[in-house]
């Protein structure tokens, strides 16, 4: 078996699995490589776009391309099955538009949604980017993302409505509450007038790989709901990250854990 092709899958793996981006030295030094060995490996890999090089730190992390291929496999592993049910039973508690999100640099890739079936409600398109900082299922994943992304996300900032966190000091803040409760909130911050409550789908080792949440016309998402949907949202989730580690049967993921307790926004 040709021994570049099995070290380049070595160096993706340990990538994906690390909590952190990793540097030349430390890549060479976790398989037992020589640095101009890993230098080649990821000048390759990035030019490929499976790897992303930060040009301050020339650290690295694995690219949404490896999403992409994976995502390739769902349906054949009946994930996607598992997390529709979910969003749609989500949706018929809620009465908003769900939408499941991927991270992307700075920016949250809608993957699949189903919306509301009020007249009036939020709108995505499968497929497209907005940015993470002021959706909410871009800034619960923001919020559990590794330090240097959070940095990136702080110099990113940029006004979008009234709403919009654009304070450094106050989007740390914000980040540190979504990891304390467990979801995330966004109350007009990328089109006025829409809101949106989100929470993480973890993978097997708990590391967030994505987002579901619900979002819709700011006046029906009032006070005394709010809490309810939140408690669905995080329960959707949660049902969505056992599917995706195997740890319950299809008939179990239907049964969605309303009504857990979960700390108000």
């Amino acid at each position: 078996m040709n021994n570049t092709l099995l070290k380049g899958l070595a160096v993706l793996e340990l990538l994906s699995r690390s909590r952190q981006a990793l540097g030349l030295t430390q890549i060479g030094k976790e398989l037992q490589m020589s640095k101009s060995n890993v230098h080649r490996l990821m000048q390759a890999l990035v030019e490929t776009r499976f790897v992303l090089r930060d040009e301050e730190t020339g650290a690295y992390t694995p690219s949404i391309k490896l999403w992409e291929l994976g995502s390739a496999v769902l349906g054949k592993l009946d994930l996607r099955r598992h997390a529709e049910r979910q969003m749609e039973s989500l949706m018929e508690f809620a009465g908003e538009s769900v939408h499941l999100s991927v991270l992307d640099g700075m920016e949250v890739v809608y993957v699949h949604k189903v919306d509301s079936e009020r007249p009036v409600r939020a709108y995505t398109q499968i497929g497209g980017r907005v940015p993470a900082y002021c959706v909410a299922t871009g800034k619960v994943q923001l919020a559990f993302a590794r330090e240097h992304v959070l940095e990136s996300a702080c110099a990113a900032l940029k006004r979008h409505t009234d709403a919009t966190i654009t304070d450094r000091d106050e989007f740390l803040k914000d980040m540190r509450k979504v990891r304390q409760r467990g979801y995330a909130v966004n109350r007009g911050e990328w089109r006025e007038g829409v809101h949106g409550i989100a929470a993480p789908i973890m993978d097997a080792r708990g590391f967030v790989i994505a987002a579901v949440g619900i979002s819709g016309p700011a006046e029906r998402f009032r006070k005394a709901v709010v809490p309810g949907w939140a408690d669905a949202v995080i329960a959707t989730a949660a049902d969505i990250s056992d599917a995706l580690a195997g740890e319950r049967s299809p008939a179990a993921l239907n049964r969605l854990r309303f009504g857990s307790t979960h700390a108000p926004p």
